[in-house]
């Protein structure tokens, strides 16, 4: 009898981890997917899926419904820069749907699922056990405040805060037809609203900025859409933060960090979903391989920290004001940005 119950376990049940169990059966291992919690799992995002996430999606043989995206618009009250891709759309699809769709595809390829939390982990020969589950290798796919990073003493040397302080996301949908199929971006003050349509009478609009300030306060700053969406049915509103996470590395012997989990800089781009699945088919390609894992997560990482963190930087600064205006006049360094992230 195998000293293994299977042999990859699967910490945390949301979309990146469904896609690393999905990989993992792709690829002929046995899998365990652990999440805590039943049912369509949400989360407060911008639920955008960039043409290359949407590619990532399908790839996987999952095709959730949605609304197609077609590029990025960033708005500041006076001004606005379009641009629309030179490729294939993206797509808006509600977080509850994607998990479900990821799901059932889990489930169809014969992926195991235990409700249950990761409250220790325990080094084995030549594998590791959490959950009661004994496995060869374990991936922490449990998101931004990850149990697996923490145990497996991953978490970073407390320091300084980031740079323009701690950020949060505030979502929540509104019961309206969509007015564009572009992901509109629109730059306040000291906060930005995501809109992405997601259903053909739903949009969902997602908040990023500061702690302290409730998602009515926030909106605020923004006139001309709070009047757009006046009278308009509203879902309830959640949240997520702080967003900023780092990490030690990405490995603990058998255990490697994905998603989230193995890190997050900021949501400015909406390229967490294609990260986080880039990682998941690298965690899965080097799971023989453990000291592969490293650079592959840097590799596929690289671009999307690169930009989003000098993004994030200027959007911290006193230039932020100049984005929009920037990106306007500049049209075809935008459009050169939009292209790279979108892809």
């Amino acid at each position: 009898m195998s000293r293994f119950d299977t042999d990859v376990l699967v910490v945390g049940g949301g979309p990146v981890g469904l896609a690393a169990a999905i990989e993992a059966r792709l690829a002929g291992w046995q899998v365990v997917v652990v999440e805590p919690r039943t049912g369509p799992i949400d989360k407060a995002c911008g639920e955008g899926l960039m043409p290359g996430a949407l590619a990532a999606v399908h790839r996987l043989g999952v095709d959730p419904d949605g609304h197609r995206i077609t590029g990025i618009s960033y708005r500041d009250g006076l001004r606005v820069a379009d641009h629309r891709f030179s490729g294939p759309p993206g797509r808006g699809v509600r977080r509850t749907t994607l998990h479900a769709a990821l799901l059932a595809r889990a489930v169809e390829l014969g992926v195991e699922h235990h409700t249950g939390r990761v409250e220790q982990l325990r080094s084995t020969s030549g594998g590791v056990e959490a959950a009661g589950v004994r496995a060869r290798w374990l991936l922490g796919c449990d998101g931004l405040h990850s149990t697996v990073r923490r145990l497996a003493g991953l978490e970073p040397v407390a320091g300084a805060p980031p740079a323009g302080g701690r950020r949060y996301g505030l979502r929540r949908h509104v019961r309206t037809a969509p007015w564009s199929d572009l992901v509109e971006v629109h730059w306040g003050a000291r906060a930005e609203a995501y809109i992405t349509p997601v259903g053909p009478d739903l949009v969902g609009i997602a908040l990023l900025g500061p702690p302290g300030r409730s998602f009515d306060d926030q909106l605020a700053d923004f006139p001309a859409l709070t009047a757009r969406l006046a009278g308009a049915e509203l879902e309830p509103v959640r949240g997520a933060g702080p967003l900023r996470q780092r990490t030690r590395r990405r490995t603990a012997g058998r255990v490697r960090l994905v998603g989230d989990a193995s890190g997050y800089v900021d949501a400015l781009t909406g390229e967490g979903l294609r990260v986080g699945f880039a990682q998941a088919t690298a965690a899965v390609a080097t799971l023989e391989a453990p000291w592969e894992y490293e650079r592959a997560w840097r590799s596929v990482t690289r671009e999307a920290r690169l930009l989003t963190s000098g993004l994030v930087a200027w959007a911290t600064s006193p230039a932020r004001p100049a984005i929009v205006p920037l990106a306007r006049s500049s049209s075809l360094l935008y459009g050169a940005v939009v292209e790279r992230l979108a892809r």
